[in-house]
């Protein structure tokens, strides 16, 4: 089975792409390849910060590799965290600072449309592609559910009544800006094998 690098050390991430791509790759991580250092996001676009992290790779380590980003983007906050998402109130992956500034700049905000995009890039043999995945829904006022990670406790997608740290990964994983970006992108995958 083909090896393939996911620019990640979040644990979230790596478990719902293994699930995802059982059997067609072993997915490894920056630190199983020997990767140690921080890949710096310095782009303006979630696309732009997902193929730095995968060119870093694939060029550093000669490993075919996925990298994403992903974020938040609010319709009353003209697309606000959005690539900022991880960092929003100051510190790296900072969950709790991050939705509570969220809902504090939301708090006489009639307005709570939102949603999640992610870009994930591909780089296969050399070859680059990217896949895109968004999820619409709405900023609750208070936040709700213990699983996910992220700003999961105060979204709700569209069409459902709970958040996404409501829901196992088995019912967020289809319907995630995630699920769906990697669902486009297995479909590449398995037209390749």
């Amino acid at each position: 089975m083909k090896t393939i690098c996911l620019a990640t050390n979040n644990k979230h991430k790596v478990e719902e792409l293994q699930e995802m791509l059982k059997g067609i790759f072993e997915v490894k991580t920056l630190e199983e390849i020997g990767c140690q250092e921080e890949i710096e996001e310095t782009a303006e676009t979630f696309a732009g910060n997902s193929l730095i992290k995968a060119q870093y790779v694939f060029n550093q380590y000669k490993v075919s590799c996925i990298a994403d980003d992903s974020g938040l983007e609010v319709e009353a906050l003209n697309g606000e965290p959005g690539v900022y998402s991880a960092r929003y109130a100051g510190e790296h992956g900072n969950h709790e600072k991050n939705m509570d500034k969220l809902l504090s700049k939301l708090e006489r905000e009639k307005n709570r449309k939102a949603q999640f995009r992610t870009v994930i890039t591909l780089i296969l043999d050399g070859e680059v592609e990217m896949f895109e995945g968004i999820v619409e829904g709405e900023i609750l006022k208070e936040k709700r559910g213990n699983q996910g990670f992220g700003y999961d406790p105060v979204f709700v997608p569209k069409g459902y009544n709970t958040t996404f740290a409501e829901m196992s990964l088995e019912q967020k994983n289809p319907i995630s800006h995630r699920g769906r970006a990697i669902a486009k992108l297995k479909a590449h995958l398995e037209s390749k094998i």
